[in-house]
């Protein structure tokens, strides 16, 4: 794993992409939709914006599944095709992966990107470890089964989530390289 940290890094600067939400959104893609749910619906928008940041220089794609794990998709109904829309979400960025490299040279690598589960866990919430484990779990098997060429757990502000997301990795994805961002909080305390 190592090297292929090194093979993606090295010693240089590595051009991520920007936020697809916000790039949905600016399309006129509503907050009230599943965005994830359009690798199904809409693929051609969503590999739009992938060439849009590949072109403007980009060397890792993000895919769309940030909330496309079974407790974030049950809200819309969506909680069986937690598989499916990952897969297609790494399907269309490399596909544009793929289109870049035909055109440019350099390579691009996809990111499986996971984001929180959107629902706190115990001690505070009710969801359990073992099944934040698992919904992350069947999250990433989509995304290694789509051949995403690393994971990035991101955005996650409790430390026992990220836990669970990383563990459930390990598990299901020991071989691909993982990156993890935790969102930090500032506390005053009177």
């Amino acid at each position: 794993m190592k090297n292929r940290l090194r093979e993606v890094f090295g010693t240089r600067t590595v051009l991520c992409d920007g936020a697809m939400g916000t790039s949905l959104y600016a399309r006129g893609v509503f907050i009230n939709r599943c965005y994830d749910e359009l690798n199904l619906s809409q693929p051609e928008l969503v590999r739009t914006i992938h060439e849009e940041y590949l072109q403007a220089g980009a060397e890792i794609i993000e895919t769309n599944t940030f909330g496309a794990n079974a407790l974030r998709l049950q809200r819309y109904g969506l909680a069986d095709k937690v598989i499916e829309i990952n897969r297609a979400g790494v399907e269309i960025a490399r596909k544009a992966v793929n289109q870049r490299a035909d055109k440019q040279s350099g390579k691009a690598w996809v990111a499986g990107a996971i984001g929180p589960l959107g629902a706190r866990l115990e001690p505070l919430g009710k969801i359990g470890l073992d099944e934040a484990r698992e919904a992350f779990a069947q999250q990433i098997r989509g995304l290694a089964e789509g051949g995403v060429d690393m994971l990035l757990i991101e955005t996650v502000s409790a430390l026992n989530e990220a836990e669970q997301a990383i563990l459930a990795a390990r598990s299901v994805a020991p071989s691909l390289p993982l990156l993890v961002m935790v969102m930090g909080w500032d506390f005053e305390y009177a």
